[in-house]
């Protein structure tokens, strides 16, 4: 496996912390940026990630802002990106086993490092059920797509 990562300024602690975690765990990734906290735009981190999942060059991306929202926002935006804004293990877990979402956006300002560093995990080894109702639902949601 190996993750695509993000963040703007204000995910950036979360960001590195979540670096920590994959190398305790041994799991590849590539950094995308940002390398401080200094002020810059998201949308091209989530540009860049969810173009490295699509692409196929990661499995799954992980993106981090004060919120989690303008990231999701941003990514959903790629054709082939499922990303899902989390704050509970629970909807880190369904949307991985029911969606197969292949980014995860994790809001720094309003989760915990240790939450988040759990949401994060749950992301990162959660299987799609491969369900033929939940298959056919993805399916849906490609056709959405413009």
């Amino acid at each position: 496996m190996k993750v695509a990562l993000g963040a703007d300024h204000g995910g950036f602690p979360l960001k590195e912390a979540i670096k920590k975690m994959l190398d305790a765990q041994g799991i590849a990734y590539r950094d995308f940026g940002t390398d401080s906290t200094g002020s810059v735009d998201y949308i091209p981190y989530a540009k860049l990630v969810g173009g490295a999942v699509v692409a196929g060059e990661c499995n799954l991306g992980i993106l981090c802002c004060g919120t989690g929202l303008g990231m999701s926002i941003a990514a959903n935006k790629i054709k082939g990106i499922r990303a899902a804004c989390c704050a509970d293990w629970f909807s880190a877990k369904m949307t991985r086993e029911h969606n197969d979402a292949n980014v995860l956006c994790l809001g720094a300002r309003v989760t915990g490092e240790d939450a988040a560093l759990t949401l994060a995990d749950v992301f990162l080894h959660t299987p799609f059920s491969g369900d033929e109702r939940h298959a056919r639902r993805i399916a849906l949601i490609s056709e959405l797509e413009a």
